[in-house]
């Protein structure tokens, strides 16, 4: 019998509000201690040995993906200036190889037609694995798999050319902490790297559009973007001027351009609040003006148009909008008088809008579904008396389920629109349409090697009711020939639930091999999230952070009390804040569920937030509350955190479920630390889960796509077995 690894106790003890709490686990959190490391190590071991009767189907799994995926592959070209920019992935290859190839002539708005393709008619299902043949005049601008040679991690942040297409702008991470170092190199060539090298940027850097000057983000003490600097190409970084500085703990900033290149654009944002910043393209080394102070609990985001041959901006707000509204100011007196554009709907979540030069896009949520509608922009601009509906024209799609948004459109000039499109069963697909005639060109429907077939597989819709009668929707999708509704099916229950974040419907080559077993996938679309507008959210969130894991747990009533599936069937899933929905279930309502995969879980939120000096825990008081300074916050976070809360019952700890822990030792965002303490936790309490620690990544998991198809074939060979599906398929 395998024995788990003894967590050693250390006494520590933490005092708030008059709440003195032992913690006797804390010691885990030294990173730099080889004890610890130690201890991760032999949670590795234990984890493999646990699960070493599940190597075959792990193995399995991953040849599944494998085989199903085209392994050399390009991405559909996008223009911008004088070529069509795209990503390609060769076989046995882990990374992506960006490249270039040049247009034909100014009009040229046609994608290039990728080899095995019969016409440009019709869709563009890509290459074959041995056959690539590089488009005409193609440059390789970065091969992700030599600049990953030699890491055990690999991540590209930041990448960008300048407007003359002269030079490219780079930026990676090899350790999974998303702190990159930012390079230039020459487009000439030559590969020759310049000697201006940035240490520790925080992603997202960009060139002004003279090319002649880099803005990028720096991060504090804890791990914040809070100042943005301006780099002139050629000089020493040790000349870098910072030109906006946040000092409020709260803001995250970032920094871009407009897509008409008339304004670079620093953003400021905490979870509730933004403030955006614009500067003249023109004028890099000017001063950056404001276009609306802050004002606590109103986010906004702006886009630049040319309406009647003056520029203007839209705004995206929430300002006396909970759902948020569109309106449009001068460009040259922001605060000034404002044109209503879309008012306020309390059925329809406005997201965003994207300008270009004769058409707008707008993106929103109705009836729980993303959505796309264009406006087209006649000649004199919007006319003043213009109502929503004689401008606003939304794209038609014929499934039930899906999900649309808009894609890469980086110029500002261009005739069409691009969108991606996928659903549960329809593989991620590329359209342009071109807006002056309403005509949608398919330009790729992700291959899906095999006998892969939509016509087997179905999608649909259920409603749970929680316990205040509010109804939660479900998503499901399945086999009909292996699947029968009345009789449980193994099923895997996935759910998030916070920070406004929508899990909607998306097609997964991996999960063809959980249904292809008869197993049912389910998503609990829980308060919290965002699919069902801005109070869907509101009501998910702080002191109603509860109703997020009440909602999940209805829904696994509701799949159990209507023989959709059964206890010993159902496994929960959730990652992140997901994680922490995993770890608050597990504690409320363990009897409902076989098993629960928890990755990269926020299981010990109370202890994060209550330190002000780890990252991220000053911006994340808007969504939970601020315990350090509210009692009433504190007692309802240790009240759920699933840490605080962990019990042995009168069985002992057997009435949980076993439970797979999977983190990352250089996350930043949710500490490693967190799933290290909650597992010996739980085991102190009689219960038995697993941990599994990747050593060399960070929040998002391991890199390089065959090392990530390996960790969820790990995942799923552990569902499929609690959840008794059939091991191998069909």
């Amino acid at each position: 019998m395998l024995t788990p690894p003894v967590t050693e106790k250390r006494p520590n003890e933490r005092v708030h509000h008059g709440d003195v709490v032992h913690d006797d686990y804390e010691w885990l959190r030294a990173k730099d201690d080889p004890a610890v490391i130690a201890h991760l190590h032999e949670e590795n071991a234990y984890t493999k040995a646990r699960t070493e009767h599940l190597m075959f189907l792990q193995e399995q799994l991953f040849e599944e993906i494998k085989n199903r995926t085209k392994e050399t592959d390009l991405s559909v070209p996008t223009r911008e200036g004088d070529w069509w920019y795209y990503t390609r992935t060769v076989e046995d290859m882990q990374y992506g190889i960006h490249c270039r190839a040049p247009i034909a002539a100014s009009d040229d708005w046609e994608p290039p037609v990728l080899p095995g393709t019969p016409s440009p008619a019709e869709p563009v299902e890509t290459l074959t694995d041995a056959s690539y043949e590089p488009l005409t005049g193609e440059q390789v601008l970065l091969d992700d798999n030599v600049e990953a040679d030699g890491h055990d991690f690999y991540a590209l942040g930041s990448f960008d050319v300048t407007a003359d297409g002269s030079t490219l702008l780079y930026a990676i991470d090899t350790d999974g902490d998303e702190r990159y170092t930012l390079r230039l190199r020459a487009i000439d060539g030559s590969g020759r790297e310049y000697d201006d090298l940035i240490e520790g940027t925080a992603g997202g850097a960009v060139f002004d559009p003279s090319g002649r000057y880099v803005f990028y983000a720096t991060v504090d003490e804890s791990w914040r973007p809070d100042t943005i600097w301006r780099h002139e190409v050629g000089t020493a970084t040790s000349d870098d001027v910072p030109v906006f500085k946040e000092e409020d703990e709260r803001f995250w900033l970032g920094v871009g351009l407009t897509r008409s290149r008339r304004f670079m654009v620093v953003e400021a944002g905490s979870n509730v609040t933004s403030e955006t910043w614009l500067l003249d393209a023109d004028d890099p080394t000017g001063e950056f003006r404001v276009v609306w102070p802050r004002k606590d609990g109103v986010e906004y985001d702006v886009d630049h148009v040319v309406a009647g041959g003056r520029d203007r901006l839209l705004i995206v707000h929430n300002d006396g909008a909970v759902n948020f509204e569109l309106v449009s100011v001068a460009a040259s007196d922001p605060q000034g008088p404002r044109r209503m554009l879309l008012p306020h709907n309390p059925a329809v979540r406005l997201e965003g809008v994207e300008a270009f030069r004769d058409f707008v896009a707008v993106e929103y949520r109705r009836e729980g579904l993303p959505r796309v509608a264009i406006a087209k922009v006649p000649p004199r601009g919007i006319p003043a008396d213009a109502t929503p509906d004689d401008t606003l024209h939304e794209l038609p799609f014929d499934e039930a389920l899906f999900s649309v948004g808009v894609g890469g459109n980086p110029a500002w000039d261009q005739p069409t629109l691009r969108i991606g499109y996928t659903s549960f069963v329809t593989p991620a697909t590329v359209y342009d349409d071109v807006v002056a005639t309403g005509e949608r060109r398919l330009r790729k429907r992700q291959p899906v090697l095999g006998d892969y077939d939509p016509a087997r597989y179905a999608q649909r819709r259920e409603w749970a009711v929680a316990d205040d009668g509010t109804r939660i929707p479900v998503s499901l999708v399945y086999r009909p020939d292996l699947v029968e509704f009345g009789t449980p099916a193994p099923t895997l229950l996935y759910g998030y639930g916070s920070y406004e974040h929508s899990i909607d419907p998306g097609f997964g080559i991996p999960r063809l091999s959980l249904l292809d077993r008869g197993m049912i996938f389910a998503v609990a679309h829980v308060r919290g999230g965002g699919e069902m507008g801005r109070l869907w959210y509101e009501h998910g969130k702080k002191l109603a952070k509860r109703n997020t894991f009440t909602d999940f747990v209805a829904v696994a009533q509701h799949l159990i009390d209507n023989d959709i599936t059964a206890p010993d069937q159902l496994v929960a899933q959730g990652g992140s804040a997901g994680g922490l929905l995993m770890g608050a279930v597990a504690n409320m309502a363990p009897k409902y569920f076989s098993g629960i995969l928890a990755e990269v879980p926020f299981v010990d939120p109370l202890t994060s937030i209550l330190d002000p000096t780890l990252p991220l825990t000053v911006i994340e008081w808007d969504e939970w509350g601020n315990p350090l300074d509210d009692a009433e916050v504190y007692a309802y976070m240790k009240a759920y955190s699933p840490y605080e809360n962990v019990h042995g019952g009168t069985d002992g700890g057997g009435h949980y479920p076993p439970i797979l822990a999977v983190t990352s030792l250089n996350d930043t965002r949710v500490l490693y630390v967190e799933s290290a303490k909650w597992v010996a936790r739980l085991r102190d309490a009689g219960a038995d889960p697993l941990l599994k620690i990747e050593m060399a990544a960070g929040h998002g998991g391991v890199s390089g796509r065959y090392s990530a198809w390996r960790e969820r074939a790990f995942a799923y060979a552990w569902v499929i077995d609690r959840a008794k599906a059939h091991p191998s398929g069909e």
